[in-house]
């Protein structure tokens, strides 16, 4: 299996910047790229409640931080997206959910690149199962639990 080419750029607000050593460079590389069905070029943010619920506020008219934004500008020929994630949320969903916070991390990235490339869960029943199956998938394939509690979570 060939995986696409991805230009990434990480970027750590400085109240989420406790999250840096877990979210390695190479580690959020190899966790998109086994997501991505073309080459990409995608910036990954990291930020804490104040700016996720802005943005959460400003492009979704929702007063609350979010566990993962997608801002998806390009899908053809290139994948072109930001994906924010929202460190103190992403940590207690995972502590919620029974998760490590890397495990929550990977889920959370492949599914903002998924959604990055037209992936949709909030079309129909049947676009929510084929995304969480594409998910667990990819998950299963880099050594992760079914994110959704199937065999073997």
């Amino acid at each position: 299996m060939s995986l696409a080419q991805l230009a990434l750029s990480l970027q750590f607000a400085r109240d989420a910047a406790q999250h840096r050593a877990l979210l390695a460079r190479h580690r959020v590389a190899r966790w998109l790229r086994h997501a991505l069905d073309a080459d990409a070029e995608i910036t990954v943010r990291i930020v804490g409640e104040p700016e996720g619920r802005q943005l959460n506020a400003t492009y979704r008219r929702k007063d609350y931080a979010t566990n993962v934004l997608t801002f998806d500008y390009q899908q053809q020929p290139v994948v072109v997206a930001d994906l924010v994630l929202c460190a103190p949320v992403v940590e207690r969903e995972a502590r919620e959910q029974n998760k490590t916070l890397q495990e929550h991390y990977a889920h959370l990235l492949v599914h903002g690149a998924l959604h990055a490339q037209g992936w949709d869960h909030e079309t129909g029943e049947e676009d929510a199962r084929a995304m969480e199956a594409r998910e667990t998938a990819i998950l299963l394939r880099l050594g992760f639990a079914d994110p959704y509690g199937g065999p073997g979570h």
